[in-house]
C-alpha cells in the first residue's frame, strides 16, 4: 500500500517564521545585555555575564539556523532531534539567567 502524498499546508512556513521571531528576540536580549553590561563603565562581572550571554546567543542561533534550513526543504522536514531541542532550551534559559544577573 502506498502512502498518500503529504499536504503540509502552511505549517512548516509558520514554524520557520516562529524560529526567526525567536531568534530576533534572543538577538535583542543579547544586545540589551551588552548595553547593560557596558553602561556606566565596564566591570569584570558585567563583562563576563555579557560574554556568556553572547556565547549562549550564538549557540541558540546555530540551533535555530539549522532548524530553519531543515524546514525550508520541500517534502517532509526532518523532526527536531532531542539534542537540538535540549540545546535550544538550555541556551534560552542561560540567556535569561545572564540577563537577570546583569539587571540585578
Amino acid at each position: 500500500m502506498t502512502e498518500p502524498a503529504r499536504d503540509p499546508g502552511l505549517q512548516p512556513e509558520r514554524t520557520r517564521l516562529a524560529w526567526r521571531r525567536t531568534t530576533l528576540s534572543a538577538t535583542v536580549a543579547a544586545i540589551l545585555a551588552a548595553k547593560t553590561a557596558l553602561h556606566g563603565g565596564a566591570s569584570a562581572p558585567g563583562v563576563v555575564a555579557c560574554a556568556a550571554c553572547c556565547v549562549f546567543w550564538l549557540g541558540f542561533l546555530l540551533v535555530a539556523h539549522r532548524r530553519i534550513r531543515a524546514l525550508a526543504v520541500t517534502g517532509r522536514p526532518a523532526t527536531l532531534t532531542p539534542r537540538q531541542a535540549t540545546g535550544a532550551v538550555l541556551c534560552t534559559a542561560a540567556i535569561a539567567l545572564c540577563a537577570a544577573a546583569l539587571v540585578v
